[in-house]
């Protein structure tokens, strides 16, 4: 079965496809979301028979989240393609994720605060894992913003 794993919230954008749960190809882009995804997604519904794609839908990037939700979830209706969500911090070792000005988005306890650094905090790149078998997808796929309305 092959399943994609889209994470969008950061430069490069990372894309992993995946055979029976194990990485087997892997793309990083780097532009805007809305244009890299329908290239790269003409291409890779002509070579693969997609079953599943998931998508990173919180915390990040708004735009890139909306423009990853519509897009794919659109392919996925139209193709009847299984669609799923997770959270960024699984693909970073749980480390902030850009937020606003001199803010970032912080997992703690399984609560998202949105805060300063620390001197101390060490921020990791994304990361394609090299199987998705341990992961638990969320079948509720709507971007989920972190933010408080302004």
């Amino acid at each position: 079965m092959i399943e994609v794993l889209v994470i969008t919230i950061s430069n490069p954008l990372l894309i992993g496809i995946y055979e029976n749960k194990k990485l087997i190809k892997e793309y990083k882009l780097d532009g805007k979301t809305s244009d890299l995804l329908p290239s790269l997604f003409e291409n890779l519904l002509l070579e693969f028979d997609i079953k599943k794609i998931i998508y990173v839908n919180s915390p990040g990037s708004f735009m890139a989240i909306k423009v990853a939700y519509i897009f794919l979830k659109t392919i996925c209706i139209t193709k009847n393609i299984e669609f799923n969500a997770i959270d960024g911090f699984y693909f970073n070792k749980n480390s902030p994720i850009k937020a606003l000005g001199k803010k970032y988005f912080i997992k703690e306890e399984n609560k998202i605060k949105v805060d300063f650094l620390e001197k101390d905090c060490i921020i990791h790149d994304f990361e394609l894992p090299m199987g998705i078998e341990k992961y638990n997808f969320n079948e509720e796929t709507l971007p989920i913003y972190n933010l408080p309305a302004v």
